[in-house]
């Protein structure tokens, strides 16, 4: 009994799927049309490879932009750096349409005189202070006492440059009074320890071997601005810094006494086309190697924004405001953005999904049940005659024809769950038989 209800089972279990086929068929086409639509307008993953922009004599650019290809290159992004003459090269490339930079270091303020457009900040990385060493007999404060000097300003297109002749000419101090020297950073530092020039002027961090190096000669003094906070009034990029007695050097107590600097930040800027997951990945790796603490800054000061030339990224203000997204900070990058582009197809499907599981059983039964309907019409029909014909020599004729709607309905195969409809009508059609066959003998 058991074989030969499973063989009834397999034997109607094709008509169930071509019904269940027809049924979702339509729903299945929406999917697709859907899910083409939304695909349009979902970004495409993220490329592999992404080119930075670096000034290789310009702070400790080189050394960072290293750090972030090996950080990257665990996330299976190749980060390419392109040499560049300085930070006004730099954000030039940035800005050209043919070029393939897509991302740099600037100095804040640099940038104001050049403007931002497609450009973008992913925030402030860490301060850069200016540097003023002077070979002079006494110790100087004020910007203004360094007329009639010999003094190196940073080479050509450099950010130092740039922030020398801004704070210079605020001052007073220029071409016309001042002998002004193209040089910067070792080269700068070495015509100082000779003696070639009388101060030079560096844009650096407290922890570049430049700085301390030059810091040790005790032939030269580092200048303390008594005007920094006025500096900062004047141009808000700046930051009045104070770098403390010995920080530099406690066994030898250098600097002597604390010194007053001004400061612009280093900021990381990129397109604004840059795609999304790649920006969301730039800021999870520079919150980890710029938030420690050093002389000039406390503990998870930095990445921050700061910046005063770009506007922050979309990307950006939702990181400084709310944090990395739940999937990037628990996921590998490939992950995450596996699982974010998949979200973003699946959450309207779903929306899309939830009525249709409502209808596809509703098109389901009434497909199925148009197969008994049609057999339910046949007999409304001969029924009708039946009543309306008093001959009984047709009567023979409506049996025949009722044997036949009864041989179609036997080689009917619907799924079990439809059975009773199936016995239902096969009772009707016996009292259909039954009422003819009284008749007749009537």
């Amino acid at each position: 009994m058991r074989k030969k209800v499973n063989n009834y089972i397999s034997s109607i279990a094709p008509k169930f799927s071509i019904e269940l086929l027809q049924a979702f068929l339509p729903t299945l086409l929406l999917i697709l049309i859907g899910m083409f639509l939304i695909y349009q307008y979902v970004d495409p993953a993220p490329p592999k490879r992404i080119v930075m922009s670096v000034g290789m004599e310009e702070g400790n650019y080189k050394a960072y932009a290293t750090i972030y290809q090996v950080l990257l290159k665990e996330s299976g992004i190749n980060l390419e750096l392109h040499a560049s003459k300085g930070i006004i090269d730099d954000i030039r490339e940035l800005k050209n349409p043919d070029s393939s930079i897509e991302m740099a270091f600037i100095q804040d303020g640099v940038a104001s005189a050049e403007g931002s457009e497609n450009l973008v900040s992913l925030g402030s990385l860490y301060y850069e202070p200016v540097w003023i060493f002077c070979r002079c007999k006494r110790d100087i404060t004020h910007l203004a006492d360094l007329k009639g000097r010999k003094i190196a300003v940073g080479k050509d297109g450099s950010g130092t440059r740039s922030l020398a002749m801004t704070l210079l000419n605020s001052s007073g101090v220029n071409a016309d009074n001042a002998k002004l020297v193209s040089i910067g950073n070792q080269a700068a530092a070495d015509a100082l320890h000779k003696g070639d020039i009388d101060a030079a002027i560096f844009v650096d961090t407290p922890e570049s071997a430049l700085i301390r190096d030059i810091s040790k000669d005790p032939s030269l003094r580092l200048v303390s601005l008594d005007q920094a906070d006025a500096y900062t009034r004047q141009f808000p990029y700046l930051h009045h810094l104070v770098l403390p007695e010995g920080s530099l050097n406690i066994e030898n107590n250098i600097p002597e006494r604390d010194v007053h600097l001004l400061a612009p930040t280093t900021v990381l800027v990129v397109r604004n086309d840059v795609h999304p997951a790649l920006v969301y990945l730039m800021l999870k790796t520079i919150s980890k190697i710029h938030d420690g603490a050093g002389l000039l800054n406390k503990k998870r000061e930095f990445p921050a924004n700061l910046d005063s030339d770009f506007p922050l990224s979309a990307q950006a203000e939702n990181f400084y405001q709310n944090g990395l997204p739940f999937l990037d900070k628990y996921l590998p990058f490939w992950a995450a953005t596996f699982v974010n582009r998949t979200l973003i197809i699946l959450i309207p499907m779903l929306a899309l999904l939830i009525p249709l599981t409502k209808i596809i059983p509703v098109i389901y039964t009434w497909l199925v049940k148009m197969k008994l309907f049609r057999y339910y019409g046949e007999l409304r029909f001969l029924e009708t005659q039946i009543q309306a014909n008093t001959d009984k020599q047709e009567f023979k004729k409506y049996l025949d024809e009722l044997g036949n709607i009864e041989d179609k309905v036997n080689l009917l195969r619907l799924p079990v769950s439809f059975s009773q409809h199936l016995y239902e009508l096969k009772g009707h059609i016996e009292l259909v038989r039954t009422k003819l066959e009284r008749l007749d003998k009537d």
